[in-house]
């Protein structure tokens, strides 16, 4: 179990995860989601993205759609994903101070506030497309917007 000393403010420990396996949508045909949530507030961001994107175009999603809105994180929890794991991705990380802390895939002790958003957000994309009769419309939702 990953332990977490006292915050003190919103945006210093992130939880980061992936939503995969979704019909491509909207114009880009997006067929992910990744799914950030402040320890501190736990506002979750909720970024459209191609599940095949690499460590850095995750990267420059993650810059130009969150840390540009908040700051940098000074600690990100995320499983073990290679886009995680990748020598990119840490180098980057470790250039701007960010400790990058890893969980067991679906471990609710340590990343269970991004799981729990994960399931939000999967229930609201389903009852979303099951209203509509269209699969590939999720990206209409207004939580893609959020930053």
């Amino acid at each position: 179990m990953i332990h977490i000393q006292g915050l003190k403010s919103p945006w210093e420990v992130v939880y980061m995860d992936w939503v995969t396996a979704l019909p491509p949508s909207g114009d880009k045909s997006y067929n992910a989601f990744l799914v950030i949530v402040d320890r501190y507030s736990k506002p979750p961001i909720f970024l459209p993205f191609h599940k095949d994107d690499t460590a850095i175009d995750t990267a420059l999603l993650l810059w130009s759609r969150a840390i540009s809105h908040t700051r940098f994180f000074k600690n990100i929890i995320s499983e073990s994903d290679p886009k995680f794991t990748s020598a990119r991705w840490t180098n980057l990380h470790r250039m701007f101070g960010t400790k990058l802390s890893f969980s067991t895939a679906y471990h609710p002790k340590t990343d269970g506030l991004a799981e729990r958003m994960i399931q939000n957000l999967e229930d609201i994309i389903s009852r979303f497309c099951a209203y509509v009769w269209n699969l590939k419309t999720w990206m209409a939702l207004p939580i893609t917007s959020s930053f």
